[in-house]
Formats: structure tokens, sequence, C-alpha cells
């Protein structure tokens, strides 16, 4: 017997939110029974969500009938929430369709907004960033760089420390250099990975 699309939506986005917990849960150093378990997350591969794809839904949400563009957002965002890939990048799409898209003339303009949008967006986080954690705004643009560039992760010293722009007592060099090196992480898998569409 088929499974139903919206229920292996559903099994699909819960199998990726318990994922993403043992992640993190294992990067904090807690033990889980659960860090037994083998995710196969390329089992729950199913189709080829991209940004294109998305860009694709967002002009059928555009041009369809009141009563079908909740149907569709939901798919969207389903979508988004079923693909390891876009996870991250659920709440800034959820920000586009309700702050940008009813402002949109027609759905040819959905591409070129999008890439406006995300580009703000990148740059307000990256501000935030900088700000937040007292980094050297140009020195992290090269690790990001370099990151998007080799797929490799920053190295926490000498990369993550060399961007700290004030002084660190010794207590506070290693969960800062995590700190910091997470955000970075976050921000390339967020606003770059993936998105070019």
């Amino acid at each position: 017997m088929a499974l139903p699309s919206q229920r292996f939506a559903d099994y699909r986005s819960a199998y990726l939110d318990l994922y993403d917990k043992v992640k993190t849960d294992t990067l904090k150093g807690k033990v889980s029974i659960l860090d037994d378990v083998d995710f196969e997350l390329e089992l729950i591969h199913r189709d080829i969500i991209n940004v294109q794809y998305i860009l694709a839904l967002l002009a059928q949400l555009y041009d369809a009938d009141v009563p079908e563009q909740q149907k569709i957002q939901k798919l969207i965002l389903d979508s988004v929430a079923g693909e390891v890939e876009l996870r991250s990048k659920q709440e800034l799409i959820q920000k586009f369709i309700d702050s940008t898209l009813p402002d949109l003339g027609s759905a040819a303009e959905i591409p070129d907004s999008f890439e406006d949008f995300w580009e703000q967006e990148r740059l307000s986080a990256f501000d935030q960033l900088v700000k937040e954690e007292q980094l050297d705004a140009d020195k992290l643009q090269k690790v990001i760089d370099r990151f998007v560039y080799t797929g490799e992760k920053p190295i926490p010293d000498p990369d993550i420390i060399e961007l700290i722009d004030r002084p660190l007592k010794l207590a506070e060099r290693g969960p800062t250099r995590k700190r910091v090196l997470d955000k970075v992480v976050g921000f390339v898998e967020t606003y770059i990975r993936g998105i070019a569409a």
C-alpha cells in the first residue's frame, strides 16, 4: 500500500527533526541512546528540491486563487522542511512569502526579488554576526569564502581565533572558538549553500 504524499512529508519532516536533535545534542556532549541509531538520510530523499523548484512553487503561489494559496504555501514549507540542504532556510522563505511576495507586480518578478531579498538578509546576518561576536569583517569574509570554495570547515585555531577582535581570557578561548565556528558554519549553511539558483 502506498503512503499518501502528505503523510510521507510529515514522517520525513519528523525524521529530520529527530536527526537534527541528535546531531545538536551530540555536539553539546549529551549522551543519548539515539547516538546508536544510524540515520539514513538517503532513504528519505525522494525528489530533488532546490531553489529553482521553490521559485516555481512561489510563482504558483503568487498566481493561485485564495483557497489554493494555503495549500501551495504548505507544500513549499513542507518541501523545504523535508530537504536536508534547505531546512535551515525555511524561516527565511516564510519571511519572503509574508513580506515581499504580496508587494510584487507579477510572478515574473519573483526570481530577482527573491535574490535581492536573500542578499539583504545575508548582509544583515553577516553584520549581526560581526557585531555580536566582535569579529574582523574582512577576515570573516575570507574565512567564509575559503569554506565555501573548499567545502572544509574553518579550523578553530588559527582560522576562528584570528577573527575575534577582542582580547579573550584563557577560559573563554575554547567556548568562544566553538560558538563562533558554529555560527560561521550555520551562516554558510543558511545563506550560501544550496541557494545558487
